[in-house]
């Protein structure tokens, strides 16, 4: 049987209006001599695709090197959230019926076709996109998922940290609050999602291992058998 690898993860770029990428070679082919290139980048950890540890909302949550490894991997269930419009909510009733064949200790990909819709690299991807409603959130939590995964900016609050208008309140992090806080594992900004075939695919997601931190970034991929 052949298998099919879907990359998922955001490219890290230079020049994103949100997150400052410093990359540079500190070794160049032929310069001052060196007979090789050796490059040095720097960006925020939770730009691009990346997971949530708890301790990035709880100061005393588990932190990136305390996050099982088998909740970065393992079977996945695809929740065909492509009918979501632009600027409104995710509703309970649209994981509801998206998510059917959620099982106890599955991986829930939100699959809303976002990246497809509006680029990551543009204030309108951020300014116009759906979000998570907390009874969404408590829809899957209730149905036992040990992970998520998302191809849009899950809290409306978002915006506001993009556009710098407001600070918004802790609680306003609806995802964080419902589903990070409570021990589900967050994998954030995913792509290709759209591109699945499968309701149900295998899913990697491993973080760099960074001890004591708040998140990581991660190579996140499906693989359809």
């Amino acid at each position: 049987m052949t298998r099919r690898i879907v990359d998922l993860s955001t490219p890290i770029r230079t020049g994103h209006f949100r997150w400052q990428v410093d990359r540079q070679n500190i070794k160049t082919h032929g310069k001052d001599g060196s007979y090789v290139q050796a490059s040095w980048m720097g960006w925020p950890i939770h730009g691009f695709t990346h997971m949530d540890a708890a301790r990035h909302f709880d100061p005393d949550g588990a932190t990136t090197g305390e996050v099982p490894m088998a909740d970065c991997m393992g079977s996945a269930v695809v929740l065909d959230l492509r009918h979501a419009k632009a600027d409104a909510p995710i509703t309970r009733d649209h994981v509801a019926r998206a998510g059917e064949e959620l099982k106890a200790g599955d991986i829930a990909l939100l699959c809303t076709g976002w990246d497809r819709r509006a680029s990551i690299d543009e204030p309108a991807f951020w300014s116009t996109a759906p979000w998570m409603s907390a009874e969404a959130c408590r829809w899957l939590l209730g149905r036992g998922i040990r992970a998520i995964g998302y191809d849009f900016p899950q809290d409306r609050c978002i915006r506001d940290f993009v556009s710098g208008d407001r600070m918004p309140a802790r609680e306003e992090n609806t995802t964080h609050m419902e589903l990070l806080l409570k021990g589900v594992t967050m994998f954030e900004y995913l792509c290709n999602l759209g591109d699945l075939t499968r309701a149900r695919v295998e899913f990697i997601a491993l973080p760099l291992k960074i001890p004591d931190c708040d998140g990581a970034p991660v190579r996140a991929v499906a693989i359809e058998e």
